[in-house]
């Protein structure tokens, strides 16, 4: 969990305030909260989304906009981090779930997909100006991943003027430390002009790879590129990474695969089969 988890959890968990929950006042009481922590400093607070939670009369969920100065212990840093609350008339909470199934509900909200976030770089596959737009965060050594995301972009790469397929790259290293290079390595490959999102997907790998050569090598031989260490650690790569890491901290993605529908998160992840194409 966040600092700023923390923190959020600690506040709404010990004082569940009375109060008429706008966004001014949602705004309002979470800076007066989180902001009375020492170690919180330049405290920005910005409610970026509200909206009606599905089959629960009078709860919105309210997505909002963190950024804060930080300080633990001797380390100091700056933070930026969206967070989704919920409220109901004069209360807030962080979290609500079904008692029955145990979901939390949290996991079906997200942002809008902004129209900004659809950048030329990540469009891998059909036309800008197809009918639908789907973006895809996936990590390329993610099980799940590996069986659907090849699958879903093979069937949506056929019809080129439908879907305009963008993907951006969702490395997760606390569990697979070596899809960190592998992503590094095809965003180096597709800014030499060689598209090899698919061809990523069939690397074999230890997944808890560390050795970045190997995991080159790995890469090389199956996608029948030529990238380098050299080439991995450049600033253009670097700068593609942290952008594609970036978008996926404004739309809220935590896990792999995660889908965008013409701009609504797809919990489902099958919306695109369900056009007609031509």
């Amino acid at each position: 969990m966040s600092l700023m988890s923390k923190l959020s959890a600690t506040i709404l968990l010990s004082s569940l305030s009375l109060f008429a929950a706008t966004d001014a006042e949602v705004t309002s009481f979470l800076k007066k909260q989180i902001g009375g922590n020492k170690s919180v400093s330049n405290l920005q607070v910005e409610v970026t989304n509200r909206a009606p939670v599905k089959d629960m009369k009078g709860w919105d969920s309210v997505i909002v906009s963190l950024t804060a100065h930080v300080k633990q212990g001797k380390q100091e840093r700056d933070i930026e981090q969206m967070m989704t609350y919920f409220v109901h008339g004069d209360y807030i909470t962080k979290e609500l779930n079904n008692v029955k199934t145990g979901a939390a509900l949290s996991s079906s909200v997200a942002p809008k997909f902004d129209k900004s976030f659809y950048n030329k770089e990540n469009l891998a596959f059909g036309n800008a100006s197809a009918k639908h737009k789907i973006a895809i965060f996936s990590d390329p050594l993610c099980p799940f991943c590996r069986k659907f995301v090849p699958e879903a972009i093979k069937y949506m790469k056929k019809y080129p003027n439908d879907f305009a397929v963008y993907y951006y790259h969702f490395p997760l290293p606390a569990l697979h430390p070596a899809a960190v290079t592998m992503t590094k390595a095809a965003i180096a490959a597709e800014q030499k002009g060689m598209n090899k999102v698919l061809e990523m997907y069939t690397v074999e790998i230890n997944p808890r790879e560390t050795n970045e050569q190997k995991i080159l090598d790995a890469f090389n031989k199956t996608t029948g590129a030529s990238i380098s260490m050299m080439d991995i650690n450049s600033a253009a790569v670097e700068k593609q990474f942290k952008q594609d890491k970036h978008i996926a901290a404004k739309v809220m993605v935590q896990g792999t695969p995660t889908m965008f529908f013409d701009g609504v998160k797809d919990a489902s992840k099958n919306k695109y089969k369900e056009v007609k194409v031509k």
